[in-house]
């Protein structure tokens, strides 16, 4: 369990009292306009009791259970959707994200000069289908594997592999059907197992996805808790 503290609005009260203050003033000289403008000024200041933030900097624990591995070319963008394993709530207890919500988002290279890929959120969908854009990344991954014979086996089997991966691994097999059928075919996806490399080798990513995936929150994460039912 994660536990989270409500937001406080008091130091917005204060605030807010003087945004009605000066709305009372200019009601009374008959300044209507400036209401209809302000209003949603005022909602702003005293946002939903109900809302709670996920500050930024807080680690989301993630899963993905469709491959024990992601291989990726290092200039690849692979799209993925990861799992929240167990129920996330606040230090109340309150379930703020249940168990089984997913994070849809991307392996995607780190820009500039270093070869690098992480993973980027783009957006959280909850178990009842309510979405909310989410801005967060996974560590960063800089240090490439180079796959040969002796460790195709134990890399590939049961791997989800991304086009630029299979593209790579079929120039050095000769075999066309790792890009084409099991690829393409496959969405963009493919399950691979037992194979075995010729005398080539190849440079790629290789992620665990169920440990290395983890979410850190680049910005706070509000949820309310009336989103609905789970």
């Amino acid at each position: 369990m994660i536990g989270f503290r409500e937001k406080s609005l008091h130091s917005q009260v204060g605030l807010g009292l003087s945004l009605v203050s000066l709305l009372t003033v200019n009601l009374s000289v008959g300044v209507l306009p400036v209401i209809a403008q302000t209003s949603p000024l005022v909602s702003q200041l005293f946002p939903d009791a109900n809302d709670v933030v996920i500050p930024e900097g807080v680690i989301l624990p993630m899963v993905y259970d469709r491959a024990e591995t992601v291989v990726i070319a290092p200039d690849e963008t692979f799209e993925l959707v990861l799992t929240i394993p167990d129920n996330i709530t606040s230090r109340q207890g309150q379930l703020l994200i249940p168990k089984g919500s997913q994070v849809r988002g991307a392996l995607q290279p780190i820009a500039g000069n270093t070869v690098g890929t992480r993973f980027v959120a783009e957006e959280l969908i909850l178990v009842n289908g309510s979405r909310l854009p989410l801005d967060a990344v996974s560590r960063r991954f800089t240090e490439t594997e180079q796959i040969g014979r002796s460790r195709a086996t134990s890399v590939l089997r049961g791997a989800a592999i991304g086009a630029g991966a299979a593209t790579i691994l079929a120039g050095i097999t000769g075999d066309r059907a790792i890009a084409t059928e099991e690829i393409l075919g496959g969405a963009g996806l493919g399950a691979l197992t037992g194979v075995f490399l010729g005398g080539g080798k190849s440079d790629v990513f290789v992620i665990d996805p169920n440990t290395d995936l983890d979410l850190r929150l680049r910005s706070d994460l509000r949820i309310s808790t009336r989103t609905g039912r789970w």
